[in-house]
């Protein structure tokens, strides 16, 4: 006997299948007894059908659907279903009759399944079908195998965040894929906008923190008012958050603090304190002790006065998180070995930024000629800056009167 209304749902069923790759040995036989019982029990909607045989998440206790655990019989009658607690056969009249189909029925749908149209599940699947399945991956190493599955990842993606650096960092793949990006990640992009952030510059800085977007938007509020009423312009907060993209992150009392440890350690005003975090923000949201230490070296070791190291700090902040041993034999090649004494120094501390190697070469070749003056008291003196900065040609030309040649044969001979 036909059974027009069972074989749609099984086609729809098998079609299931291919798309998700979950035909296994023994699902004819389920979708065969499913569809019987649909003959019998045509109030069971086909989408409640297809959660159970395919998911069989969380199944009620009394399902007619086998599932792990359950026990299968087959007699001469028909199949039976063995509830999963006791994996033994049904006791009682009622259940028997329930559970038992007759053989000529499984055997009738199942020749039926021979003829469809559809084939089999192990077939392969038409070019039109198969360019319409996209597998999720369970787990993967990128996020780029994620992004042609997830709106959040694709609109990050197009404001110039770098997913190939964040999925290098632990659970950061993993906290974006479960964002939102119109619930949680669109309310902070409008308040970047807000504070001065550029559009060019969302990617950039999203990609060195993005955890940011965890942040509780009414804290971030607060952090930015507190730095307004600190006295930084504008300009200066939106250069600070794009410069030191963790500056946000801190609460307000920590930023207060670290504030005033730069005001107190170098004896700044409230307008230096200002100028010196907004040209280096990276300082606020650093380590403080390479710069306790630094301040240390330049007092004790170098015997650079209060005065005098407020004055190269100013000027060239990043010298308080340089190097120590860098900044060590600089110092001791300036003032020892070239004996500039600390007052030129402080006048032209870009010394500390160059790089050591060019001083040597420039310094040994301007006593190679008897032109190693930085006596600014006597005739041809030589300043610092044109040591360390000049370019080679323009050094060899004005300051050691000689070719580019000439130069370049004598760093040979080093």
């Amino acid at each position: 006997m036909a059974l027009p209304g069972c074989q749609r749902n099984a086609r729809c069923l098998l079609l299931a299948v291919r798309h998700y790759g979950a035909f296994r040995k023994g699902l004819r036989e389920s979708v065969a007894l499913t569809c019987c019982h649909l003959r019998r029990n045509e109030a069971i909607s086909a989408q409640h059908l297809y959660r159970h045989v395919f998911t069989m998440q969380n199944p009620p206790r009394k399902c007619w659907l086998p599932r792990a655990g359950c026990a299968r019989y087959i007699s001469e009658d028909g199949v039976k279903v063995i509830h999963p607690e006791n994996n033994q056969p049904p006791t009682s009249q009622k259940q028997q009759e329930s559970a038992v189909l007759p053989r000529e029925d499984v055997e009738t749908f199942l020749e039926g399944l021979d003829d469809d149209p559809l084939g089999s599940p192990l077939d392969a699947i038409p070019e039109d079908e198969g360019a319409q399945i996209v597998p999720i991956p369970p787990s993967s190493h990128t996020l780029g195998d994620y992004v042609d599955h997830s709106e959040t990842l694709q609109k990050l993606v197009m404001l110039g965040v770098d997913l190939s650096k964040l999925e290098k960092r632990p659970k950061v793949g993993t906290f974006l894929l479960k964002l939102d990006f119109e619930k949680d990640i669109s309310k902070i992009l409008f308040f970047l906008k807000d504070v001065g952030v550029e559009d060019s510059q969302l990617g950039p800085l999203l990609t060195k923190n993005p955890f940011i977007l965890s942040e509780d938007l009414d804290n971030l509020q607060k952090r930015v008012a507190y730095l307004r009423s600190r006295k930084f312009s504008q300009k200066a907060i939106a250069r600070m958050v794009f410069r030191a993209p963790y500056l946000l992150n801190f609460s307000v009392q920590r930023l207060d603090n670290r504030l005033g440890f730069f005001q107190e350690q170098l004896g700044l005003s409230a307008e230096n304190t200002r100028d010196l975090v907004t040209r280096l923000p990276r300082m606020v949201t650093g380590s403080l002790e390479p710069i306790r230490e630094n301040l240390k070296v330049f007092e004790l070791e170098f015997g650079f006065r209060k005065n005098e190291i407020q004055h190269v700090a100013l000027r060239v902040p990043k010298v308080l998180a340089a190097n120590k041993k860098r900044l060590t034999e600089t110092f001791n090649y300036v003032h020892n070995t070239m004996e500039i004494p600390h007052n030129m120094i402080t006048k032209f501390p870009q010394i500390f930024n160059s790089n050591l190697l060019k001083i040597k070469e420039r310094h040994m070749f301007l006593s190679f000629l008897g032109r190693a003056i930085y006596d600014s008291t006597q005739p041809n003196y030589v300043s610092l800056d044109k040591v360390a900065v000049m370019p080679d040609d323009i050094f060899c030309s004005e300051v050691a009167k000689a070719s580019i040649q000439d130069f370049d044969k004598f760093r040979k001979t080093m």
